[in-house]
């Protein structure tokens, strides 16, 4: 079969709203390039797909290891970051028990932007070299934003860390407006390729970095004058930012009425404390743990391995550094320095290490305040903990703060530092990882399999299938048939497919839940015992209670309803469906069951 045909047959295999979002378009084009560079000859398409996986982590590594040699000057510093990097796997990646992660396939690209950005802050580049940096951070923004549904609130970030060094004097204000607008070209490039994803069009990303821009046209001599002349300036510059940021944000939503982010920002409202949701997809967001609060064994973990000690000493001198730097660019604005100097017997900061540091300060909150996000933090305080030790300007820094300093002892204490710790983490955790490596694990479900089995072997290939999104992922990967919904939370109407779909555990007639899943095409669905009678989630935070709590329902079990919510008229359609009455055989037919899955086939009548 040709790549087009095999093309064709993804498209097919899920429905074209699926299929139009960023997830959906990685999978068609990995299938793409498999097809037509004739692979299939020598490989089966899974091991395709694992070995392209991997080996995006192996860039991944590289990057990390590139971006803390550009920082320090040694390439000791990016062995360092690659060896705490694999000893603190269990925190820096989830790569090794969970590969399809949408994330596995971004964070390798986010890892090599970093890199890009980091060498195209060095001073004094030729400008071949600042295309070429400028070129690899396009293009791996472009690809990062194009993995993953979360990119533009990644990409915030990395904005608001360079608004906050421009605005104190701390980056070169023309190779930050470069930035700002790669990251919007990046993003805009993105949303046509998704079909003008309308999650993008009204990011706040978009917005903000046009609001840094237009401001900054707007006031002029923002960086002169004394100490309060000057933060008066930043203090009214901040201010107008944020009203246009708003402003132009607002005008984009309405205009094109965009409600595709809508969730997120509930989701946020609630988590803290800002009042409680009703909303299905805020509130599945809030009651998984990944996006609570980051526990406090990470840090006991990271610890461990030496990285977190070392992390926080390098982040409090450079620290320092970065605030007297501050400082002393707000309270005098009249002598013309190399960018990142403060004075010749003052302590000074490089561009790219301010850059880093606050890269590290703004993405540790993220992580602090969302579990989910501590893979961004994790591995950059890898970069960034093995780069203060090796570096000549930390070393600089602390031995001239207690009267030591000489440019002996600081190239003793360099080297010497980070080879004491790289034969201690070896010695320590290389036969760990060895011991690892050399396990053979077995997947182990054989219900699932079962199901599997069934499906590929009882159902036509044209058939489409209804039921949980997680489920439904392994029915795509393991049958090839046609889904009904998929899990992508990026697009409004998706969202609302998968709310609909899920109605098969609420309170509803099975009249109503038949409609629901015949509108999408549905042959099959599938019940899910673990759903319907869950209890790995605490009462009031089971998908029957938050689909209950969507519908205005009063929930089961022990769990305080609101006075406003009313008992249903329905019993809930996954438990009453078993006892096979005539109200539920009239629409579904019950084909398949084991302990754990029950498949009912829908009739064509309505």
């Amino acid at each position: 079969m040709c790549c087009w045909e095999q093309l064709s047959a993804l498209k097919r295999s899920v429905s074209a709203a699926v299929f139009s979002t960023a997830a959906g378009r990685t999978r068609a084009s990995l299938t793409n390039m498999f097809y037509c560079s004739h692979l299939q000859t020598y490989l089966e398409p899974v091991y395709f797909y694992i070995y392209t996986l991997f080996g995006l982590q192996a860039i991944y590594v590289t990057a990390l290891y590139t971006t803390s040699w550009l920082l320090s000057g040694t390439w000791l510093s990016g062995l360092l970051a690659a060896f705490w990097y694999v000893t603190n796997r269990i925190d820096t990646t989830r790569v090794e028990f969970t590969v399809p992660l949408r994330e596995n396939w971004a964070l390798p690209f986010f890892a090599v932007q970093t890199a890009a950005v980091t060498y195209f802050l060095r001073p004094n580049l030729q400008p071949l070299s600042e295309r070429l940096a400028l070129l690899a951070i396009f293009v791996s923004t472009f690809l990062f934003s194009l993995m993953w549904q979360f990119n533009q609130f990644v990409v915030l970030l990395q904005a608001l860390v360079l608004f906050t060094l421009d605005s104190l004097d701390l980056l070169p204000a023309l190779k930050a407006s470069w930035l700002y607008g790669i990251q919007i070209a990046g993003l805009l490039l993105v949303c046509a390729l998704q079909f003008l994803n309308s999650m993008i069009l009204g990011s706040l990303l978009i917005s903000f970095n046009l609001s840094v821009l237009t401001a900054r046209r707007l006031q002029k001599n923002l960086k002169t004058g004394n100490f309060l002349n000057r933060l008066g300036k930043l203090l009214l510059h901040l201010f107008v930012v944020l009203c246009l940021t708003l402003f132009l944000n607002n005008i984009i939503k309405k205009t094109l009425n965009l409600k595709s982010d809508e969730h997120i920002f509930k989701f946020l409202k609630a988590k803290f404390g800002f009042g409680a949701t009703r909303d299905f997809d805020a509130n599945l967001y809030l009651c998984e743990e990944a996006f609570g609060l980051l526990p406090l064994n990470t840090f006991h973990r990271l610890s461990h391995t030496l990285l977190f000690s070392a992390y926080l000493s390098v982040l409090c001198v450079t620290g320092t550094a970065a605030l007297a730097g501050a400082l002393h660019n707000l309270s005098d604005s009249t002598r013309r320095q190399p960018m990142g100097s403060v004075g010749k017997d003052a302590v000074s900061l490089r561009p790219a290490t301010a850059y880093n540091f606050m890269h590290s300060v703004l993405f540790g909150l993220l992580a602090l305040s969302t579990m989910r996000m501590k893979y961004l933090w994790t591995s950059h305080m890898c970069v960034f903990a093995s780069f203060g030790l090796c570096s000549p300007e930390t070393w600089e820094l602390l031995l001239k703060a207690i009267r030591l300093y000489n440019p002996k002892r600081m190239c003793v204490m360099r080297y010497s530092v980070p080879i004491l710790t790289l034969l201690y983490v070896c010695y320590k955790f290389w036969p760990e990882v060895m011991a690892e490596l050399s396990e053979l694990r077995e997947f182990h479900d054989p219900d699932t399999v079962e199901l599997m089995n069934w499906i590929n072997s009882n159902t036509p290939r044209t058939a489409v299938f209804a039921g949980s999104m997680q489920l439904l992922a392994g029915v795509k990967l393991c049958t090839g048939r046609t889904l009904t919904n998929h899990p992508h939370f990026e697009d409004s109407s998706l969202r609302e497919r998968t709310k609909a779909v899920y109605q098969i555990y609420a309170k509803r007639p099975a009249e109503h839940v038949h409609g629901l899943l015949r509108s999408f095409g549905t042959d099959y669905v599938i019940l899910e015992d673990s759903i319907c009678y869950e209890r790995r989630h605490r009462p009031g935070c089971r998908l029957r209670d938050l689909l209950d709590l969507a519908n205005g329902h009063t929930m089961d079990g022990p769990v305080q309803n609101d006075p406003d919510l009313k008992p249903a008229d329905h019993p809930r359609f996954c438990e009453e469906i078993k006892r096979d009455l005539p109200p539920y055989t009239a629409f579904f037919t019950r084909v398949f069951q084991n302990k754990t899955f029950h498949v009912y086939k829908l009739s064509r009548n309505k």
